[in-house]
């Protein structure tokens, strides 16, 4: 896997949230085993609740191909969620068996205490930071106060 041409994607696809008072912004990518984009998405992209992982995972079509899939994420997978408490990233990434996380930043405690990292690793599946990527995502969110 190519995390950080993936990583540079998601970034881009952070870039075009619209910004929220009360939202992080964040781009998602999944990416099957073999290298190939199966859907992108981000913040707010298709409602004004729609996560970036929750939008991404919308759009795939195969279902069976997130048996190999990585999901990439700006920001760590929300496990809590005010909008659908039942619909958090990280219960629908590990619902849809995706095996491979990767992050750039994990979420600060602006709105909740997030434990994504922890609930995906608990279902077995592999989380890579990429902390040099941590800036970038933070720059996608400079309209929140940290």
């Amino acid at each position: 896997m190519d995390d950080h041409r993936w990583m540079s994607h998601a970034i881009e696809l952070a870039n075009r949230c619209p910004a929220s008072t009360s939202a992080f912004s964040v781009g998602a990518v999944v990416v099957d085993g073999d290298g190939v984009e199966l859907a992108g998405g981000w913040s707010r992209d298709t409602d004004p609740r729609v996560h970036a992982e929750e939008s991404a995972l919308a759009r795939v079509t195969d279902r069976s191909r997130l048996r190999t899939a990585t999901m990439y994420s700006t920001l760590e997978p929300c496990s809590k969620r005010a909008s659908r408490p039942n619909a958090t990233c990280a219960g629908l990434i590990i619902a849809a068996g995706i095996p491979r996380v990767v992050i750039a930043w994990r979420e600060p405690d602006l709105f909740v205490t997030c434990e994504g990292v922890a609930l995906l690793i608990a279902a077995g599946i592999e989380v890579v930071e990429l902390p040099e990527f941590a800036a970038a995502a933070r720059a996608a969110n400079s309209h929140l106060t940290f």
